[in-house]
């Protein structure tokens, strides 16, 4: 069975995400979802962008996003990419 990748862009839109030295997450992210696209593209990896220009999605958007590629088998990665800043509370799940 051949993997399906879901490429999320952490933030967009009027979430920008942490910033810091002219750098601002959601753009970085948005940068690093495009470059992973073309790679699994240029390999043969089936995959989708949850977002491919600065756009907001609230949580639930980005689940619905996410979901409506390839569904939520087994055979789906998702992979969601942020650029912490430092700081804050780590959670564990």
């Amino acid at each position: 069975m051949s993997k399906k990748i879901v490429i999320d862009a952490g933030h967009g839109g009027d979430d920008p995400g942490a910033s810091g030295n002219e750098i601002i997450e959601k753009d970085l992210t948005l940068k690093i979802a495009e470059y992973l696209n073309k790679r699994f593209n240029e390999l043969g990896v089936e995959n989708s962008m949850t977002r491919t220009t600065d756009t907001t999605l609230d949580p639930t958007d980005r689940v619905n996003k996410a979901l409506s590629f390839y569904g939520n088998g087994s055979d789906v990665i998702l992979l969601s990419n942020h650029i912490n800043a430092g700081g804050g509370d780590v959670t564990t799940w």
